[in-house]
């Protein structure tokens, strides 16, 4: 599990999007839901972004390797 905080979430989510395999938000109950195409999540992610001022932090779940290498490549990038 990785702990991010995004803020670029245009980015973040193009990133999310190019995963081959899910990409699972952890809630603090341990719920999980993918995010890899899921549009509907995505816009209230968005929303939620834009209500804490362009910052938003997440607990991500990435089980296939090449797909959490992307997301820290893009998360390095970022900071």
């Amino acid at each position: 599990m990785m702990k991010l905080r995004i803020l670029n979430m245009k980015e973040f989510l193009k990133t999310v999007n190019g995963c081959t395999g899910p990409v699972f938000i952890v809630d603090s109950d341990g719920r999980k839901e993918n995010i890899n195409k899921e549009y509907g999540i995505q816009v209230k992610l968005q929303a939620e972004y834009q209500r804490n001022r362009k910052i938003l932090s997440l607990c991500l779940e990435v089980p296939t390797p090449a797909d959490y290498l992307s997301i820290v490549n893009y998360y390095v990038g970022d900071c």
